[in-house]
């Protein structure tokens, strides 16, 4: 038998009641056959057929990887939007609770050979889908969610000739107005810089494991979440 550890995260982990279970299933039992016996013990999790991904380890995989003991299985709804590298253009790549300092981020992809800094901020707004906005929670699978920054970050630094590249995102409750992710990016000429910055947000609202859930008046709801794909596996 198998002994896995299950990670369930936001609208997944409302519907099942819980975060995290320990179950034991028989040796060789893949991904997607996991999922199909927690739809069984939570019928609440059905609606979900089409709109999960798999990971393992905290490294995204496809339904048919089987599993071994001792094994991290992480059910992924579609998020809202590796391995730690020494690749030299790579900064600070964090998840905080507390305020984003741009001028900081900004400050750590500095370097005297670059003469363009490109930074983008992803603030918190008051309206979406013409409901109006109370406030913004985040939520993360930390160890993956770090990884797959780092993953972008060299991505980034591969396809472009930049200097310099740093990534904070905020998690836990973000009030109206305020940055919750903010992606500074380096380099000898503007052109690079801009295009690794956008190159950065976008991927990391595809691929990241970061939901946000929004709070307005009358009710809740997890943005990204109602999405019938699940994220993409990474590729280069």
């Amino acid at each position: 038998m198998s002994r896995l550890r299950i990670r369930l995260f936001a609208t997944l982990r409302e519907r099942a009641g819980t975060s995290e279970l320990a179950r034991q299933y028989p040796e060789g039992i893949t991904v997607a056959q996991v999922w199909e016996h927690l739809k069984e013990e939570f019928p609440a999790l059905r609606s979900y057929r089409d709109a999960v991904g798999f990971a393992v380890n905290q490294e995204y995989v496809t339904g048919d990887s089987r599993l071994k003991d001792g094994d991290e299985v992480a059910f992924i709804p579609p998020v809202s939007g590796g391995a730690p590298t020494d690749a030299a253009w790579i900064g600070p790549v964090r998840i905080v609770r507390e305020p984003i300092d741009l001028r900081e981020l900004e400050r750590e992809v500095a370097s005297p050979a670059a003469g363009a800094i490109c930074t983008f901020a992803g603030t918190t707004r008051n309206e979406n889908a013409g409901r109006r906005v109370i406030r913004l929670e985040y939520e993360a699978y930390e160890p993956m969610a770090l990884s797959e920054m780092r993953k972008l970050a060299e991505q980034a630094g591969r396809r472009w000739n930049i200097t310099r590249i740093a990534i904070t995102h905020r998690i836990g409750t973000v009030p109206l107005g305020e940055v919750s992710v903010a992606i500074a990016v380096s380099a000898a000429h503007r052109a690079e810089a801009f295009e690794a910055c956008r190159f950065a947000i976008d991927r990391l609202k595809e691929i990241v494991p970061i939901w946000k859930k929004e709070y307005f008046h009358g009710g809740e709801v997890w943005v990204g979440c109602q999405s019938s794909h699940p994220p993409h596996l990474p590729h280069e």
